[in-house]
C-alpha cells in the first residue's frame, strides 16, 4: 500500500501545481526529494550513553538505522576532538519519507506545546525548508518513561525546485501548518 501523502501528491497536488504554475510538463513541477533528520548531541563528549539513547530514539522515529556523525575538526573550548562522535542523522527517501512526513504533520506537530504554526521564512533560497524541534518526545513512537532527556532535532525538507515560493507552495499543499506572517503586520 502506498503512503497516503504520496497518493495525495500524485492524484491532487500535481494537478493543482500544474494550474498554479501554468506548466504542462509534470517533471518540471516541484516534488519532495528527501527528508534529512539531524540530531546533534552536544553532551556526547562527556557521556557516550546519551549519544546511544539519541541514536536509538532517531531509529524509532525514522524507521531506519541512523548514521553516527563525527566532528570534522578539534575545538578545545568545547572539549571536542576531530573524529569524535557528536550526533546522528538519517536521510529518508521514497515511501519512508512520505510516512515520516505524514506522522510529523498529523501526530507530532500538534503535540508541541503552544503550537501556533511554523515559520514560513525558514527556506534556504533554493526551495529547501528547515524545521527545528526542541524536543523529540512529541513523537508517539517513543516511550516517555525510557527517553526522559530533552533533545532537539533538525528536519530538512529537500525539494526539486530552485525557488522558495514553489517549495513553500508544495509544502503548503502537503498540509504543512505555516503561520500566516502577513496577518500579523
Amino acid at each position: 500500500m502506498a503512503a497516503r501523502l504520496k497518493e495525495l501528491y500524485n492524484s491532487t497536488i500535481l494537478a493543482d501545481l500544474k494550474t498554479k504554475f501554468g506548466r504542462e510538463n509534470i517533471l518540471s513541477l516541484p516534488k519532495l526529494e528527501k527528508i534529512v533528520i539531524n540530531m546533534g548531541v552536544g553532551t556526547a563528549t562527556q557521556d557516550k550513553k546519551e549519544l546511544a539513547d539519541a541514536n536509538e530514539a532517531m531509529g524509532l522515529i525514522a524507521g531506519q538505522k541512523p548514521v553516527i556523525t563525527k566532528a570534522r575538526k578539534s575545538i578545545a573550548n568545547f572539549r571536542l576532538r576531530e573524529g569524535q562522535a557528536i550526533g546522528c542523522k538519517v536521510t529518508l527517501r521514497g515511501e519512508r519519507m512520505y510516512e515520516f512526513m505524514d506522522r510529523l504533520l498529523t501526530l507530532a506537530l500538534p503535540r508541541v506545546r503552544d503550537f501556533r504554526g511554523i515559520s514560513s521564512k525558514a527556506f534556504d533560497g533554493r526551495g529547501n525548508y528547515s524545521l527545528g524541534l526542541n524536543e523529540y518526545g512529541v513523537f508517539p513512537e517513543l516511550n516517555p518513561d525510557k527517553f526522559v532527556r530533552r533533545q532537539g532535532m533538525n528536519i530538512v525538507f529537500v525539494t526539486s525546485t530552485e525557488n522558495d515560493d514553489e517549495g513553500r507552495e508544495l509544502l503548503r499543499m502537503f498540509g504543512m501548518p505555516f503561520k500566516d506572517e502577513k496577518a500579523k503586520s
